[in-house]
C-alpha cells in the first residue's frame, strides 16, 4: 500500500515509542516514567551471581530499556546503544580485522569520511570510496576481502539515495558482506532498512531520534543473533557507552518522534518548494520531491522525506557567508535534526575534514548549503530566507 506514492506508514509505531520497555511492572514503584538508575555497581547475593546487571558498562536498567524501545522501533531484535553516532560507527567497524575492506558510498558525513580515511585505516583495514548511486559502482568497488559495504541514504549532504534492496542484493552476491546503513537524516519512522534485508542500522541519536539537542549519542540495530553478540562483546570491551542520564533523556524525547517527523517532513516540502522557485536557487536537493533523481527510488522504500535538504544558489562563498549570518530564524550551527531551525556551510563546517579534492568531486562548493527545518512556524522560516537571500544578493 502506497501513501501519496511512498510507502504507507506500518500501523503502531507510536504506540511502540510510548510503551516498548517501558512497562511499570519491570520497577517495584509501578513508574509509569521509567526511573534513571544512576549507580555503576549492583549488588550480587553471591559471588559471581547477579541478578541481571553488574557493572554500569555492560548493563543499566534506564539505557537497557531505551536499547530494547529502539530495536522495537526498526522492527529488529536487539539494540545497542554508544556514547556518540562515530561511538556507534567505530564499534560496528571492530567487527573487521586486519586485511578486510570496506565499500562506502562517497558522499558520507565528514566524521565518517575521517575515521574511515585517517584512523580505520591505520587498523590495517582498507576502504573505497564509491558513488553506489550509479549503475556498475558497487560491482567494480567489491573485492575479495571486502567485509562491509557502508551505506547512507539519503546521503549527506548531497541527498543522493541509495537503492537499498538491489545494494544489499549486489553485496551479498559477490560475498560474505556486513550491509550497513546510516539512516540518521530518516529514523525508522521514515525508513526500515531491515525490512530490505541490511544487516546492521545505525544511528546519531544527536539527530532527530533525540531532537532536542541536547544529548550526543549513537545507536546499532540488528537482527542477526550472531552480530549481536559480537556488538555487545565489542560494547562491554570499548566502553563507548552513553550515560543513564542521557539513555532517560533520548527515550523521552522518542514518545514525541511519530509527531516531531512529521512536522519535519510538512514544513521541509514547503520550504523546498519555495526555494526551487526562487531566481537565486538553481537546484533543490530534496528526495522528497518528484525534481529528485531518485525520486521514485525514495518513494519505493521511505514513507516520506525529513526536514534536512540541501540547495545550491547562484553565488559563491561570499554569497553564502553574507545568506547564513543574515538569517534570524534559522541558526547557524552544524547538527541536524532539532526542534529548531539550522543551516550550515558544509564545505568550511560539516565536511570541511573531507579532503579538498574529494569535496570537489562530490559538488560541496561554496554554494551548496544544508538546511535542517525544524518545527517552527513555516511562515517565519520563509520569510526569514527571503530576508537572507536579499541581504546576499542586494
Amino acid at each position: 500500500m502506497a501513501h501519496n506514492g511512498f510507502l504507507k506508514q506500518k500501523p503502531g509505531f507510536a504506540t511502540i515509542a510510548i510503551h516498548t520497555g517501558q512497562e511499570p511492572e519491570k520497577w517495584n514503584s509501578a513508574a509509569v516514567v521509567p526511573p534513571i538508575v544512576m549507580s555503576t555497581t549492583f549488588k550480587q547475593p553471591a559471588p559471581a551471581e547477579h541478578t541481571g546487571f553488574e557493572y554500569g558498562r555492560s548493563g543499566n536498567p534506564t539505557r537497557n530499556t531505551l536499547e530494547e524501545c529502539l530495536a522495537a522501533l526498526d522492527g529488529g531484535k536487539h539494540g545497542f546503544t554508544f556514547a556518540s553516532g562515530l561511538g556507534a560507527m567505530s564499534t560496528v567497524v571492530m567487527l573487521l580485522s586486519k586485511g578486510d575492506h570496506i565499500v562506502s558510498i562517497d558522499d558520507v558525513y565528514g566524521g565518517t569520511n575521517r575515521l574511515l580515511r585517517q584512523v580505520v585505516s591505520r587498523m590495517g583495514i582498507d576502504c573505497t570510496f564509491t558513488d553506489t548511486t550509479v549503475p556498475g559502482n558497487l560491482e567494480k568497488a567489491i573485492q575479495k576481502n571486502t567485509k562491509m559495504l557502508w551505506l547512507e541514504t539519503p546521503t549527506n549532504p548531497n541527498m543522493k539515495v541509495v537503492d537499498i534492496a538491489a545494494a544489499v542484493k549486489t553485496a551479498k552476491s559477490l560475498g560474505d558482506i556486513i550491509v550497513v546503513v546510516d539512516n540518521t537524516f530518516l529514523t525508522p519512522y521514515l525508513q526500515k532498512p531491515l525490512d530490505f534485508g541490511v544487516d546492521i542500522v545505525i544511528y546519531s541519536l544527536t539527530k532527530y531520534m533525540n531532537g532536542h539537542s541536547d544529548v550526543v549519542m549513537g545507536a546499532a540495530v540488528v537482527n542477526d543473533d550472531v552480530i549481536a553478540e559480537k556488538l555487545r562483546f565489542l560494547q562491554n570491551s570499548m566502553g563507548i557507552v552513553p550515560s543513564p542520564f542521557d539513555s532517560y533523556l533520548v527515550n523521552r524525547s522518542l514518545k514525541t518522534l511519530a509527531l516531531r517527523m512529521e512536522r519535519h517532513k510538512e514544513s521541509a516540502l514547503v520550504v523546498a518548494k519555495w526555494l526551487e522557485s526562487h531566481p537565486k536557487v538553481i537546484e533543490v536537493m530534496h528526495p522528497g520531491m518528484p525534481s529528485h533523481k531518485s525520486y521514485n527510488i525514495t518513494k519505493k522504500q521511505t514513507s516520506g522525506h525529513s526536514g534536512v535538504f540541501s540547495f545550491k544558489h547562484s553565488g559563491d562563498l561570499k554569497e553564502s557567508r553574507k545568506f547564513l549570518s543574515s538569517l534570524k530564524v534559522f541558526t547557524l550551527a552544524e547538527s541536524l535534526g532539532g526542534y529548531e531551525s539550522l543551516a550550515e556551510l558544509p564545505s568550511v563546517m560539516t565536511h570541511a575534514s573531507v579532503p579538498e579534492k574529494q569535496r570537489e568531486e562530490l559538488g560541496i562548493t561554496h554554494a551548496l548549503i544544508r538546511l535542517s527545518v525544524g518545527l517552527e512556524d513555516v511562515e517565519d522560516l520563509l520569510a526569514d530566507l527571503d530576508s537572507a537571500f536579499k541581504a546576499a544578493f542586494e
